[in-house]
Formats: C-alpha cells, structure tokens, sequence
C-alpha cells in the first residue's frame, strides 16, 4: 500500500477544489449558469449534436410533466400500464384470452347496436304520429337503424349474416327499409383460407386434402354464410366431385351468436312487447344445429333423392351423396346457371314460363306429396337450371336443387288442412277459409284477414273480390299493402304469427322464397298458372286424404259413391289446369303471345 506524504496530499486536495467552497443552502438559492453550447465541427457531428439535444430536451419535459403527478395516480397509471402489457402479451400467447377477448368485442358490438336502436324506437314512438313528418321520420329512424345494424352483422359474420339474409326476405313483416338493407347480404358470405379448410380436414377426419383428393381447387366456387364449396377430384377414381366445407369460425362462434341472437330478440320484446319476434331466434335454436352437422344433410338429400326417383316427370336432380362428415361433405359435381340468370335462359331457348311452372310443381309435391319431405331454404343460390339437349324445347332444361341442411316433415293432417284452406282461397269460399285456417294454427274470426295475408302476399280485399289470389298485383293494391303496415298491420302480424305452428313458418317461408324465384323470373303468364299448379297439388292431396278415409271394399255403394264425389272434385281442377296449359301451348305454337287470362 502506497502512502500519501503531506505534499502529495495537499497537492490533490488543491486540484480538486480550484472552486471555492460554496454551502448547500447558497447553491439552491444561486441562479445556474448556462454553459455556452460547443459548436460541432463538422456537418455530420452537428446532426447527431442536434438530435442529441432534442432527445435530452425530450426527456427532461417528459420528467417535469410525470414529476407532476401526484404519486396516487401515478401508481394508477403505472399499473394500467402493466395491465395493458399483460393483455397484450395474453392476446399474443394465450389462445384462451383471445377468446374471451374476441367473445367481449362481439358480444359489445351487439349490445351497443341494440342499445342504440332500442334507443331511436323508443323517443320515434314517443312523438305523436299525426304530426306533418312523422312518416319521413320514422322512415329515417329504420334506415339508420336498419343500416347500423348491418354494419355489426357484417363484422360479426357467421350466423349473423344468415340471420341477415333471412330478414331480407321478411317483406310482409319488416319495413321495406330493412328488407332493401339487408339485400347486400345475400352477396357478401365470408370466404375462409386454404389453410383454415385445410387443418379443419386433417383435425375432423385424421387425413390431409392430398390424402383423399388428387387434385383440390384453393379457390372456392361458391361461398354462403356457414359454408363454402370446391371443387376436386377424388384419389384413386378421379371422379370431379364438390366439396363442401364448413366455415371453422363456425364452431368456435356458433354457440355465443345463437345466445346473443336470443337476447337480441328477448330484448326487443321487453322494450317492444307488440313486436314479438322471439319465434325467429327459437326456429334458429332448433335448425342451425342440424344445417350446422352435415351428415344430417347428407341424409336429407339422399331421402330427397329417393323420392323424387319415383317421379320422372319432375325435371329435378340432386347430386349424389359420397360421403359425409360432421363439417364436410362431398358430393357430385353438378353445376348450371341460377334460376334468375335471364341471359342464359334466353340463350339457350329455355322458356321462362316452363322453368317457373316447373318450380311451382317441384316445390308444391314437396308441401302437398305424401311422405315428402319439404326443403325450407328453396332461395336462388340452392337452385341452379342446367340445359338438357335431350329434351325438346322449351322444356329443355333440369332443375338442380342444393343445400339439403334444413328439411322438415308436414304432418298428415296439417297438410291436408292447409290444402282445404288453399283450394278455399282458390274458390274464393271464405267460409271454408276461415273453417281450415282455424284447423291449420288457430286462427279466429278477427285475425283471420291477416293470415289470408299472410300465406298469400296479397291485399285481403283482393281476396274477397271478384280478382281473387291468382290475379296480377297492381300498384293500386302495393300502395294499399304498404299503407297497411304502417298503420299497425305488422305489430298485427308479428303476434299472429308467434302463436303458429312453427312448421307453418317453414312452409310460409318456402311460399314467400318460391314466389320471389317467380317474380325473378319476369314470366309472361303471371301468377295465374302457378296459382293452378298450387290448386292441382291441393287438390290431389284433399283427394288422397278422402280416399284413405274411405273403410272397406269400393264395392260397396256408399264408399263407391264417396270415392266418385272425392274423384270428380280432383278431375275438375286437374282438367282445367290441363285445358290452360294446352290453351298456352297452342299459342305458342301458333306464334301467338302467351298472356294473362
């Protein structure tokens, strides 16, 4: 160890102290001297200087303003701080929190879309509805509400955007300002990654896309709101087949957005209780489980398939199941042009009359055949009309019927109820309507004008008159119809039609859909001949239901006299459809303009 000598010593303490000493108390209260600031010498070295002392100055406000907070709050920010870092890195790591993240955004999107709705309807019927403006008003109020809600359906997805495309085609029910909104839903279906298909496959059936197909096209043909089609070849036998894969967002969200429709729904009854629509969310509940399994599917088409077998004057072809899982399903590739694609039924010398016609009988066999099983989501994207060169114009077409997810059985005596009540409606019989409406779902005297209105999309006045159902629709009775609504008739509706039979739904949901294929397609005849299709099945059933009625042996006279009375009744609207439609085909032939008669 060194030792300091006196000299060293004082030497150092010299060189450390050439300032005078200077007590604490007088350096707080001494202005400090600012040091002048050294000049780079260089360009470079002026830069780097420069942004040296902005960082620093940087630093030192940012140091005053956090000096500035109280210590509470300080602690406050500093573990919001942390908290937000935590959930990022869960949101990055975790896939349980991304759930529940996600979960929370879908679920407030939808609770602040119905809070803000909820809140337009209430202070819109709180204004008194005989001021000058109340109609541009409420017109207003549907339109925005109508359009917020379709912007969260389209952030949410999935169900929501089948429940979209369902409420689209609620004419007779929602204002015009939400049905006309939500049409953009019936083209925007969500389209889900290669990958995500892909690793959906392997997890479902342990086999990977190459394993089973040789071939697999990336790119979907088609998208809908729970699935999407592709097309591929099979390994081993290289047969085209589609693919019909599920969305895997499904399974994840299925659950959360069916329990938010019911709250949706449940809500607007607690604010609204003469707009009761929670029969839509308890149909949701019971048939998205089933369209959501496709096995299930794959049962419905091959029993469809089986049916329609047995009736080759139905121009109807349903692909061939291969094979089916709980979210695949691989089918025949069968492929033509949508039922409304004028261009090319023009094209191809298919007439539009036919192919309207021919609809009309495959979906009123499926109402009225016995045993039939009836699809209940017929809209333009299930159907597609393929040409068929073996059949001579201008039936030169068949009729492909997809999406076999949502099927339902009519029971007998609902079925035979509700021909009665058609063939009444036909007949212009109120009697007999309001005798058969009250046997199909309950329907009394008061409330009977609005089922007729209902099933049949028509003013009742028209009903009753002279016209009847099978008369075109004018704008004298649209006007009348939208007057209606919006003086009570929908609140009306909407109770009638939460106390039905839920089948009755279904089969009120196949009419309206099979009607709008039938407005689509602009046909020369109107309704008029699909109103007498309607009838000959009606009839054709009333006629089984009253020979199966008959006990014993035709031999006898009663049951030969019954079995005569039901048969004339059946030939008498069987021959006058048969007469219309020779009636038109001379025409035709004649090259003579088929019209309205």
């Amino acid at each position: 160890m060194n030792s300091l000598t006196p000299g060293r010593t004082l030497s150092a303490f010299a060189r450390q102290t050439r300032n005078p000493w200077i007590c604490r108390e007088c350096l707080r209260t001494r202005p400090q001297q600012q040091r002048p600031p050294i000049q780079p010498k260089t360009q470079n070295a002026r830069l780097s200087y420069t942004s040296t002392v902005y960082s620093q100055a940087g630093k030192r406000a940012w140091r005053e303003r956090i000096g500035k907070i109280p210590p509470k709050h300080r602690k406050v920010a500093l573990w919001a701080t942390a908290a937000f870092i935590t959930l990022c890195t869960g949101l990055a790591v975790s896939e349980r929190a991304r759930h529940v993240y996600i979960s929370c955004e879908r679920s407030g999107r939808v609770g602040w879309t119905l809070a803000l709705c909820v809140n337009d309807y209430y202070w819109m019927m709180k204004k008194d509805g005989t001021e000058p403006n109340y109609q541009a008003q409420l017109s207003a109020c549907h339109k925005r509400c109508a359009e917020r809600t379709l912007e969260a359906m389209e952030k949410n997805g999935s169900i929501f955007i089948k429940l979209g495309q369902h409420l689209s085609s609620l004419n007779y029910l929602l204002p015009s300002e939400w049905c006309d909104t939500f049409v953009p839903l019936q083209d925007k279906c969500p389209v889900s990654s290669y990958s995500s298909i892909e690793e959906m496959v392997k997890n479902d059936t342990g086999e990977s896309l190459d394993d089973m197909f040789s071939e697999f096209e990336r790119r979907p043909i088609g998208a809908a709101s729970l699935a999407q089609v592709h097309i591929a070849r099979l390994r081993g036998s290289d047969e085209k087949v589609a693919v019909k894969v599920q969305h895997p967002s499904l399974d994840e969200w299925a659950r959360l957005d069916i329990a938010l429709t019911n709250f949706t729904f449940r809500t607007l009854k607690y604010w609204f209780p003469e707009y009761d629509l929670t029969w839509l969310s308890d149909e949701m509940q019971i048939s998205l489980p089933k369209e959501l399994d496709f096995r299930e599917e794959g049962r419905n088409a091959k029993r469809a398939k089986e049916y329609f077998s047995k009736l080759p004057e139905l121009p109807l072809i349903i692909p061939d199941v291969k094979w089916a899982e709980r979210r695949i399903l691989v089918m025949e590739f069968i492929t033509g042009a949508r039922p409304d694609d004028l261009e090319f039924l023009d094209s191809n010398g298919i007439d539009r009359d036919e192919v309207s016609a021919a609809l009309s009988r495959v979906f009123n066999q499926m109402i009225f055949g016995k045993d039939a099983p009836l699809h209940c989501d017929p809209h333009g994207g299930n159907l597609a009309i393929k040409l068929n060169n073996n059949k001579r114009r201008p039936r030169n077409f068949d009729i492909i019927l997809y999406d076999h997810g949502l099927y339902r059985d009519i029971p007998p005596q609902l079925r035979t109820a509700y021909a009665h009540m058609w063939l009444a409606v036909l007949n212009m019989d109120e009697v007999q309507m309001r005798k058969y409406a009250y046997e199909v779902a309950g329907i009394g005297e008061d409330e009977f004008p609005i089922f007729a209105s209902a099933i049949t999309g028509r003013d009742y006045k028209t009903l009753s008159s002279n016209q009847g159902v099978a008369s075109s629709r004018n704008e004298e009775e649209k006007r009348a119809i939208s007057d209606a609504l919006g003086q009570g008739l929908i609140e009306q509706i909407v109770s009638l039609l939460g106390r039905v039979p839920r089948v009755i739904l279904l089969i009120l949901k196949t009419n309206d859909l099979t009607r709008s294929l039938d407005e689509n397609l602009h046909t020369r005849n109107g309704p008029v001949r699909t109103f007498m299709i309607l009838a000959r099945y009606a009839a054709r059933c009333v006629f089984q239901e009253q020979v199966d009625r008959i006990k014993g042996s035709l031999i006898w006279p009663g049951n030969l006299f019954r079995y005569s009375v039901a048969l004339v009744g059946y030939a008498r609207v069987a021959l006058k459809l048969r007469g219309y439609e020779l009636y038109l085909s001379g025409r035709r032939r004649l090259g003579l303009e088929t019209s309205v008669i």
